[in-house]
Protein backbone atom coordinates (compact mmCIF):
# COMPACT_ATOMS: atom_id res chain seq x y z
CA UNK A 1 0.00 0.00 0.00
CA UNK A 2 1.54 3.73 -0.81
CA UNK A 3 1.63 5.76 1.86
CA UNK A 4 0.24 9.09 1.45
CA UNK A 5 2.48 12.08 1.22
CA UNK A 6 2.89 14.13 4.72
CA UNK A 7 0.95 17.52 4.34
CA UNK A 8 2.12 20.42 3.91
CA UNK A 9 2.90 22.95 7.04
CA UNK A 10 0.98 26.16 7.00
CA UNK A 11 3.11 29.16 5.02
CA UNK A 12 4.31 30.58 8.47
CA UNK A 13 5.50 26.82 9.83
CA UNK A 14 7.92 26.56 6.37
CA UNK A 15 11.68 26.98 6.34
CA UNK A 16 12.76 30.51 5.75
CA UNK A 17 15.67 30.69 3.09
CA UNK A 18 18.22 32.94 3.57
CA UNK A 19 17.80 35.87 1.32
CA UNK A 20 19.62 35.81 -2.15
CA UNK A 21 22.96 35.87 -2.94
CA UNK A 22 24.06 39.12 -4.49
CA UNK A 23 27.35 40.81 -5.64
CA UNK A 24 27.86 44.26 -5.25
CA UNK A 25 29.81 45.67 -7.83
CA UNK A 26 31.02 48.86 -5.45
CA UNK A 27 29.88 51.84 -7.64
CA UNK A 28 27.37 53.16 -6.01
CA UNK A 29 24.25 51.22 -7.22
CA UNK A 30 22.16 48.58 -6.11
CA UNK A 31 23.91 45.44 -5.53
CA UNK A 32 23.49 42.73 -8.09
CA UNK A 33 20.66 40.06 -7.24
CA UNK A 34 21.05 36.32 -8.14
CA UNK A 35 17.55 35.15 -10.37
CA UNK A 36 14.79 33.40 -8.60
CA UNK A 37 15.55 29.87 -8.80
CA UNK A 38 12.31 28.40 -9.85
CA UNK A 39 9.45 28.57 -13.35
CA UNK A 40 7.20 30.56 -11.29
CA UNK A 41 7.59 34.10 -13.00
CA UNK A 42 8.11 32.76 -16.37
CA UNK A 43 4.95 31.09 -16.06
CA UNK A 44 2.59 33.17 -14.01
CA UNK A 45 3.97 36.73 -15.52
CA UNK A 46 6.31 36.62 -18.23
CA UNK A 47 5.13 34.22 -20.93
CA UNK A 48 1.45 35.39 -20.52
CA UNK A 49 2.56 38.72 -21.36
CA UNK A 50 1.41 40.34 -18.76
CA UNK A 51 3.77 43.05 -18.15
CA UNK A 52 3.72 44.01 -21.55
CA UNK A 53 -0.34 44.28 -20.86
CA UNK A 54 -0.08 46.43 -17.71
CA UNK A 55 2.67 48.71 -19.64
CA UNK A 56 0.02 49.51 -22.28
CA UNK A 57 -2.88 49.76 -20.25
CA UNK A 58 -1.24 51.93 -18.16
CA UNK A 59 0.42 54.21 -20.63
CA UNK A 60 3.05 57.31 -19.85
CA UNK A 61 6.36 54.74 -20.27
CA UNK A 62 8.54 57.64 -19.38
CA UNK A 63 7.31 58.09 -15.66
CA UNK A 64 5.00 54.78 -15.25
CA UNK A 65 7.46 51.68 -14.17
CA UNK A 66 5.74 48.03 -14.29
CA UNK A 67 9.12 45.57 -14.38
CA UNK A 68 9.83 41.98 -12.51
CA UNK A 69 12.02 41.55 -9.85
CA UNK A 70 13.20 45.42 -8.97
CA UNK A 71 15.25 45.50 -5.62
CA UNK A 72 13.59 48.04 -3.37
CA UNK A 73 15.15 49.91 -0.57
CA UNK A 74 14.91 52.83 1.72
CA UNK A 75 18.44 54.27 0.18
CA UNK A 76 21.42 53.22 -2.38
CA UNK A 77 23.85 53.07 0.42
CA UNK A 78 22.04 50.45 2.50
CA UNK A 79 22.39 47.25 1.26
CA UNK A 80 20.75 45.27 4.26
CA UNK A 81 16.47 45.15 4.51
CA UNK A 82 16.47 45.21 0.67
CA UNK A 83 13.20 43.51 -0.79
CA UNK A 84 12.82 41.72 -4.80
CA UNK A 85 9.38 41.43 -5.59
CA UNK A 86 8.66 39.66 -8.36
CA UNK A 87 6.36 42.33 -9.81
CA UNK A 88 6.73 46.42 -9.03
CA UNK A 89 4.61 49.34 -10.91
CA UNK A 90 5.60 52.37 -9.24
CA UNK A 91 3.81 56.12 -11.20
CA UNK A 92 5.80 59.57 -11.51
CA UNK A 93 9.08 57.91 -11.30
CA UNK A 94 11.90 57.53 -14.17
CA UNK A 95 12.52 54.23 -15.09
CA UNK A 96 15.43 55.07 -17.09
CA UNK A 97 17.52 56.11 -13.43
CA UNK A 98 15.72 53.54 -11.68
CA UNK A 99 17.16 50.55 -14.26
CA UNK A 100 20.25 52.43 -14.17
CA UNK A 101 20.36 51.91 -10.13
CA UNK A 102 19.76 48.72 -10.76
CA UNK A 103 16.92 49.19 -8.55
CA UNK A 104 14.23 51.24 -6.80
CA UNK A 105 15.54 53.98 -3.93
CA UNK A 106 12.94 55.19 -1.87
CA UNK A 107 14.66 58.17 -0.64
CA UNK A 108 16.30 59.08 -4.18
CA UNK A 109 12.77 59.02 -5.64
CA UNK A 110 10.94 60.57 -2.63
CA UNK A 111 8.13 58.08 -3.24
CA UNK A 112 7.36 54.56 -2.26
CA UNK A 113 6.49 51.96 -4.98
CA UNK A 114 2.70 52.25 -5.76
CA UNK A 115 2.29 48.31 -6.39
CA UNK A 116 4.03 45.45 -5.57
CA UNK A 117 2.75 41.22 -6.33
CA UNK A 118 4.60 38.52 -5.01
CA UNK A 119 4.12 34.93 -6.88
CA UNK A 120 3.92 31.92 -4.53
CA UNK A 121 6.49 29.49 -4.47
CA UNK A 122 7.75 26.79 -1.83
CA UNK A 123 11.36 28.57 -1.03
CA UNK A 124 9.29 32.13 -0.67
CA UNK A 125 6.05 31.65 0.69
CA UNK A 126 6.91 31.63 4.40
CA UNK A 127 8.83 34.92 4.08
CA UNK A 128 5.77 36.45 1.49
CA UNK A 129 2.89 35.84 4.02
CA UNK A 130 5.07 36.48 7.36
CA UNK A 131 7.80 38.74 7.02
CA UNK A 132 6.99 40.76 3.65
CA UNK A 133 3.65 42.36 4.80
CA UNK A 134 5.48 44.49 7.61
CA UNK A 135 8.60 45.23 5.63
CA UNK A 136 6.16 46.45 2.57
CA UNK A 137 4.43 48.51 4.84
CA UNK A 138 7.46 50.05 6.25
CA UNK A 139 8.36 50.69 3.03
CA UNK A 140 5.08 52.67 2.26
CA UNK A 141 4.08 50.67 -0.43
CA UNK A 142 0.54 51.03 -1.00
CA UNK A 143 -0.67 48.05 -1.84
CA UNK A 144 0.77 44.33 -1.26
CA UNK A 145 -0.36 41.82 -3.13
CA UNK A 146 -0.12 37.81 -3.11
CA UNK A 147 -0.72 35.20 -5.73
CA UNK A 148 -0.86 31.50 -5.59
CA UNK A 149 -1.33 29.82 -8.19
CA UNK A 150 -1.64 26.47 -6.56
CA UNK A 151 -4.75 27.55 -4.95
CA UNK A 152 -3.89 28.23 -1.41
CA UNK A 153 -1.78 25.32 -0.77
CA UNK A 154 1.48 27.96 -0.67
CA UNK A 155 0.06 31.14 0.87
CA UNK A 156 -3.15 30.00 2.84
CA UNK A 157 -5.81 31.39 -0.38
CA UNK A 158 -5.55 32.07 -3.90
CA UNK A 159 -5.40 35.19 -3.87
CA UNK A 160 -4.51 38.27 -0.79
CA UNK A 161 -4.15 41.78 -1.12
CA UNK A 162 -3.23 44.28 1.61
CA UNK A 163 -3.51 48.28 1.13
CA UNK A 164 -1.87 50.79 3.56
CA UNK A 165 -3.87 52.10 5.88
CA UNK A 166 -3.32 56.42 6.48
CA UNK A 167 -1.87 56.04 10.13
CA UNK A 168 0.56 53.24 8.73
CA UNK A 169 0.12 49.26 8.37
CA UNK A 170 -1.87 47.26 6.26
CA UNK A 171 -5.44 46.15 6.12
CA UNK A 172 -6.89 43.42 3.96
CA UNK A 173 -8.34 44.03 0.84
CA UNK A 174 -11.56 42.21 -0.02
CA UNK A 175 -11.63 39.39 -1.91
CA UNK A 176 -14.54 37.67 -3.82
CA UNK A 177 -14.98 33.92 -4.46
CA UNK A 178 -16.75 34.09 -7.37
CA UNK A 179 -16.72 30.24 -7.44
CA UNK A 180 -13.76 27.86 -6.43
CA UNK A 181 -12.35 28.51 -9.67
CA UNK A 182 -12.24 32.63 -9.47
CA UNK A 183 -11.50 34.82 -6.75
CA UNK A 184 -11.14 38.40 -7.14
CA UNK A 185 -10.11 41.81 -5.59
CA UNK A 186 -9.75 44.94 -6.66
CA UNK A 187 -6.45 47.29 -6.75
CA UNK A 188 -7.57 50.80 -5.90
CA UNK A 189 -4.03 52.21 -6.98
CA UNK A 190 -4.28 50.81 -10.74
CA UNK A 191 -7.89 50.53 -11.31
CA UNK A 192 -7.99 47.20 -12.35
CA UNK A 193 -9.11 43.59 -10.99
CA UNK A 194 -6.79 40.95 -10.06
CA UNK A 195 -8.13 37.72 -10.78
CA UNK A 196 -6.86 34.22 -9.53
CA UNK A 197 -8.81 31.88 -12.54
CA UNK A 198 -8.32 28.24 -13.07
CA UNK A 199 -5.06 29.06 -11.60
CA UNK A 200 -3.96 31.88 -14.15
CA UNK A 201 -3.65 35.41 -13.20
CA UNK A 202 -5.65 37.78 -15.00
CA UNK A 203 -6.22 41.61 -15.35
CA UNK A 204 -9.62 42.97 -15.88
CA UNK A 205 -10.63 46.49 -16.87
CA UNK A 206 -14.25 46.93 -14.70
CA UNK A 207 -14.40 50.47 -17.04
CA UNK A 208 -13.97 49.10 -20.30
CA UNK A 209 -15.53 45.42 -19.03
CA UNK A 210 -12.76 43.37 -20.59
CA UNK A 211 -9.44 41.36 -19.34
CA UNK A 212 -6.05 42.80 -20.69
CA UNK A 213 -5.00 40.27 -23.10
CA UNK A 214 -2.11 38.05 -22.87
CA UNK A 215 0.10 37.30 -25.72
CA UNK A 216 -1.76 34.42 -26.79
CA UNK A 217 -5.24 36.37 -27.01
CA UNK A 218 -3.39 39.40 -28.96
CA UNK A 219 -1.89 36.50 -31.59
CA UNK A 220 -5.36 35.11 -31.83
CA UNK A 221 -7.11 38.02 -32.57
CA UNK A 222 -4.60 39.77 -35.08
CA UNK A 223 -4.94 36.12 -37.05
CA UNK A 224 -8.52 36.22 -37.21
CA UNK A 225 -8.28 39.65 -38.18
CA UNK A 226 -6.01 38.95 -40.81
CA UNK A 227 -8.25 36.19 -42.24
CA UNK A 228 -11.26 38.35 -42.19
CA UNK A 229 -9.12 40.91 -44.25
CA UNK A 230 -8.22 38.06 -46.80
CA UNK A 231 -11.60 37.08 -46.62
CA UNK A 232 -12.87 40.71 -47.48
CA UNK A 233 -11.01 40.89 -50.32
CA UNK A 234 -11.21 37.63 -51.69
CA UNK A 235 -15.14 38.82 -51.90
CA UNK A 236 -14.02 42.08 -53.29
CA UNK A 237 -12.21 40.55 -56.29
CA UNK A 238 -15.53 38.15 -56.64
CA UNK A 239 -17.51 41.07 -56.72
CA UNK A 240 -15.59 42.73 -59.39
CA UNK A 241 -14.91 40.09 -61.16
Amino acid sequence: MTSRPAPRKPPHERFVPPPRTMTDPGDGKFPVFSTRGDMQNPICLHRPGHLAALSLHLGSPETTLVLGEVPVGHDLSIRRGLRVPDLIIAFNVDPAGIKADRGYSIERWDNPPDFVLEIASDSTAGVAVTFKPDEYAAFGIFEYWRFDPTGGDLYGAPLAGDRLSPGGGYHPIKIITVDETRWWGHSAVLGLDLCWEDEQLRWYDPSARRYLPTFDEESEARIAAEERVRQLEAEIRRLQG
